[in-house]
Formats: structure tokens, C-alpha cells, sequence
């Protein structure tokens, strides 16, 4: 970082002086460092690498004989069966 600091008036909403005052209490830091790590966070300079969002997976098991990468065409057939079923009550 460099020394050099800008200083500038806000207005802030209500709600996001709350969230700062938030954040200063929960981090213990100053009310600048909170505007300033907010701003940075916003503008896409965050000083933190973070690893990217990877979303857990599971092992379900087989669920059957139906793949479920056809589940469309699967969902179709069983439509058509049951129309079918119920055509067939009709007669």
C-alpha cells in the first residue's frame, strides 16, 4: 500500500452504516479500515486471495436401471404409458 490517503465526505444509508458498524465491532477494526475493505471488496481489489466457490457433490448410488442423463426422454415415455393406461380404462 501506498501513504498517500483522500479525504472524502459520505453519505451513507442507514442500513450500511449499520452493516459497517457491524463489522467493526465484530473484526475490531476502524470505521475507515471497514469502509475501505467494503469498497475494496465491492470494486473487485479485494486484498485476500480467496479460492473459488466449489460446490459439494455426493455419491447417490444407482438408482435404477434409468440413466438420468435421459431423464427427459424417460419423464416422456412414462407420460406416454400412463395416457395410454388411462385411454385403455376408457374403452
Amino acid at each position: 500500500m501506498y501513504d498517500a490517503s483522500v479525504r472524502t465526505t459520505l453519505t451513507l444509508d442507514p442500513d450500511v452504516h449499520g452493516l459497517l458498524e457491524r463489522r467493526v465491532r465484530d473484526r475490531g477494526i476502524s470505521f475507515k479500515q471497514a469502509v475501505n475493505d467494503a469498497l475494496r471488496a465491492g470494486l473487485g481489489g479485494d486484498t485476500e486471495e480467496r479460492e473459488p466457490y466449489r460446490t459439494p457433490t455426493f455419491r447417490m448410488g444407482l438408482m435404477g436401471p434409468e440413466r438420468l442423463d435421459k431423464a427427459l426422454q424417460l419423464a416422456g415415455e412414462l407420460e406416454d404409458a400412463e395416457l395410454l393406461r388411462r385411454m385403455a380404462l376408457r374403452k
